[in-house]
């Protein structure tokens, strides 16, 4: 059985590692259960929640079973807001890439490079999940179907020559050994190459109360300071961060190989002031953060009671791995939510993993719509609440868990 706890920070390697959010058991996040298995042991795992103290960055340790995600469920396609976002990233992408080739790392169901390819530009996806693969390949993206190691980089530079531009939205927090996954980018880059990086920043996650963003497959929760401190351990360097509104707040980091780099932006040095003030490198700021998440679940469970006291009929928006941490969490199941509703159809007719909440396409809204909403997607709300006008016209009312429990007026 592997650790429940780390001793070494994964990015910095600093040995100041500090438990503060320890959740229990929790089932992977994305292990939906099918209904025919429902009375089987699913496998469950100790959530805890660490920080380095060195560098900010909040982690649990790995006790994914081997080969979890070669058979994924989440796809970003299911949310509008995110094609936008993405048709701007492959824009930023194939200026950065000049021509060159661009590499996907957890390329998932293809939509970005599918956006880059009607732009023109030279593309390739890698990815463990054989099931996404085929839809990429619907949308005419060529994917490589393998989890990114230095050999699959040997491999990938072999066929297809270096990559101009690398990049990887939210799949860097998946992984366990964050410099062997750097060695493959030196390896797969070319020398005066770019790779980009799309992560939620770990101070919007503190700062909002946003614990659901852990889970067994969000391994990393990462600072800006984690990410440079994990470039300049691996050869490379930090040199420019945007801010993006997306998923509860986000970071674009863009790092060269060091020979190349540039001094770092202003951006970068604002970014990372920001953190110090925030005190991520300092117990309390985490001692704290725990507590709010104490908090939220308090005062969500008496929300909830009070309105099933009263009668009311809840389900819950999204059976998005977030959720799951809150549901698990929290102890709240289907004796509180009747269902969950998911536009993403690998989901629907599953249950969720660990309280086996049943999981329904949007349209049974139309038919039996519940009074209430607990809106577990609610990185996606503005989009959720402009889908469900006639919903909220009717009476039907949401409830959004973060940062602190309420009831939408």
């Amino acid at each position: 059985m592997r650790p429940s706890t780390m001793t070494h920070c994964r990015a910095c390697g600093s040995e100041r590692m500090f438990l503060f959010l320890p959740m229990g058991d929790h089932p992977p996040a994305n292990m939906f259960v099918r209904p025919e298995d429902a009375d089987q042991p699913q496998p469950a795992f100790p959530l805890n929640t660490q920080a380095c103290l060195d560098c900010g960055m909040i982690q649990v340790a790995d006790q994914i079973p081997d080969g979890f995600f070669r058979h994924y469920l989440y796809i970003p396609s299911g949310a509008a807001t995110m094609h936008g976002h993405f048709e701007g990233l492959a824009r930023v992408l194939s200026d950065r890439a000049e021509g060159g080739m661009i590499v996907d790392i957890g390329c998932n169901d293809g939509l970005m490079l599918g956006f880059a390819n009607r732009m023109g530009a030279k593309t390739l996806g890698i990815d463990p999940a054989a099931n996404l693969a085929e839809k990429a390949a619907e949308l005419g993206v060529n994917v490589h179907v393998a989890y990114f190691s230095p050999e699959t980089a040997d491999e990938v530079r072999g066929l297809h020559g270096p990559a101009q531009v690398i990049s990887t939205t939210n799949t860097l927090n998946h992984i366990g050994d964050l410099v062997g996954f750097m060695d493959g980018i030196n390896r797969l880059l070319a020398d005066d190459g770019w790779f980009v990086i799309e992560v939620p920043w770990g101070r919007e996650i503190v700062a909002s109360n946003q614990f659901d963003n852990v889970y067994h497959e969000h391994l990393s929760e990462m600072s800006l300071r984690s990410l440079v401190k994990l470039a300049e351990r691996t050869g490379m360097a930090v040199v420019d961060v945007t801010r993006l509104p997306v998923h509860g707040g986000s970071m674009r980091v863009f790092i060269h190989k060091a020979d190349a780099a540039t001094p770092p932006s202003p951006e970068v040095i604002q970014m990372l002031a920001e953190e110090d003030a925030a005190g991520m490198n300092d117990a309390p700021a985490f001692e704290a953060f725990a507590a709010r998440a104490h908090a939220v679940g308090e005062a969500l469970r008496k929300l909830l009671a009070e309105l099933k006291a009263e009668g009311a009929t809840i389900a819950g928006y999204g059976a998005p791995a977030k959720g799951n941490t809150l549901l698990n969490f929290f102890d709240i199941g289907p004796e509180t939510l009747d269902y969950l509703v998911d536009r993403n159809p690998l989901k629907q007719g599953l249950l969720s993993p660990g309280k086996h909440i049943p999981i329904h396409d949007p349209a049974v809204l139309a038919d039996d719509p519940p009074d209430y909403l607990l809106v577990l997607a609610w990185n996606f709300f503005d989009e959720i609440r402009q889908q469900l006008a006639g919903y909220e016209a009717a009476g039907g009312r949401f409830i959004l868990p973060l940062p602190y429990p309420r009831i939408v007026i």
